[in-house]
């Protein structure tokens, strides 16, 4: 009955974490959809036009405002892009929405202690530097070029080929929009169009994540980390580190757990940083890359963030090294259960109602027969949504 036993155990902790980042993937989601609906392409291109330092700021502030799970965050971006925002300032905002935010710092106070929440907040900007640097030497316009028709087919996948139409809703301010009721139709079928494209990657995740938990020793962390040659540990942590987050499919606040795991098995203080940072190029991220943005540039991301992850653990337990803030105290009691259980209960009920008016509104406005095209092959002829916007309900006022 072991085996049984820790099958259970697994299954216990995908749900755990699963309730942890739900009000995080609706939300997320949720954000993607009304800049998806509401901010026109002109608006976007106006706002992140480029990957000056003025624009990668503004990407991190926005991205740091808007926290999300490391799948919404990658919906959120692919958005920006297509908007017309510059592609390196959407992966900035990218890691700035899944590891420069208020939740995850609370998590890891409570979990880590704060010495490791600062680490992360003084971590993430370096590593966003790094990003940056390395994303405008190696992307060409041609790349970029690239990125830019994989993400646009994703969508006319989905949008029946209207792709290149701006689907945004007319109206003067982006309030008039938010409000109308196009603009709630809109909204309410991008939110449920992103879920529906990968909330098979998200469970899957969830479901490796508490398998790799519950099965692997201890024992197998510390071998991994050369926990017995000090010096060692520090040269192969930030290495090694995003590489085991690779394996364990874990979204960014649901991470904190597991590397508070991976500190009790001897791991260094860099390699917790890269570890944290490192949820988005989990393998059904890595994935989703590749549905928006081809291969080539889903490979691209993949290795210029692992590069940014590892400089900037290095560059953290060097600093936090010389400053002495480096904690010496690795018995910690993980109490993974229950950690946010009343602030998170009360944001998954509200994000159950939230997500629960946008799936009514998209049954009641012909939604699902666009599922069915979309899940079906794409043929000539019909209605795309997106014309139902512009030329069936003329905008009123």
């Amino acid at each position: 009955m072991h085996f049984g036993e820790a099958l259970l155990h697994a299954l216990i902790m995908a749900l755990i974490m699963a309730w942890e980042i739900f009000w995080a993937l609706v939300l997320g989601f949720a954000l993607s959809a009304v800049i998806q609906a509401v901010v026109s392409k002109g608006e976007m291109s106006r706002l992140l036009p480029d990957s000056s330092l003025r624009s990668i700021l503004k990407a991190s502030a926005l991205g740091a405002a808007s926290s999300s799970c490391s799948y919404a965050a990658t919906a959120i971006s692919r958005s920006i892009f297509r908007k017309g925002g510059d592609f390196v300032a959407a992966m900035a905002f990218q890691f700035a929405s899944t590891n420069l935010v208020l939740e995850l710092g609370i998590v890891m106070i409570v979990l880590l202690g704060w010495r490791f929440a600062l680490a992360e907040f003084v971590g993430g900007p370096i590593m966003i530097a790094i990003l940056v640097v390395l994303l405008r030497r190696i992307l060409t316009g041609e790349r970029i070029e690239e990125a830019r028709r994989h993400a646009e087919e994703g969508v006319a996948g989905r949008m029946e080929g209207h792709a290149a139409m701006d689907m945004s809703v007319p109206g003067a301010t982006w309030r008039e929009r938010l409000f109308s009721r196009e603009g709630f139709t809109a909204i309410s079928h991008y939110y449920v169009m992103d879920w529906a494209s990968v909330w098979l990657d998200i469970v899957i995740g969830l479901v490796a994540a508490g398998v790799i938990g519950a099965f692997v020793p201890e024992s197998v962390w510390s071998a991994f980390f050369l926990t017995d040659h000090p010096l060692a540990a520090k040269i192969v942590g930030p290495l090694v580190a995003p590489l085991v987050a690779v394996i364990s499919f874990v979204c960014s606040v649901g991470n904190v757990p597991l590397a508070a795991v991976l500190w009790a098995g001897g791991i260094s203080f860099g390699g917790v940083i890269a570890f944290i940072f490192a949820d988005l190029i989990i393998l059904p991220i890595l994935n989703i890359y590749r549905k928006y943005y081809g291969l080539r540039i889903a490979v691209t991301l993949g290795l210029v963030f692992y590069a940014a992850m590892a400089g900037a653990a290095y560059a953290i337990e060097i600093l936090f090294g010389l400053l002495g803030l480096v904690p010496q105290d690795r018995s910690i009691d993980i109490m993974q259960h229950g950690i946010t259980l009343n602030y998170t209960s009360v944001l998954d009920i509200i994000a159950l109602l939230l997500a629960a008016v946008l799936v009514w509104r998209f049954m009641r406005t012909g939604g699902p027969e666009m599922l069915a095209h979309m899940e079906g092959p794409a043929e000539d002829g019909h209605a795309c949504h997106a014309d139902e916007h512009a030329h069936h309900h003329h905008h009123h006022g």
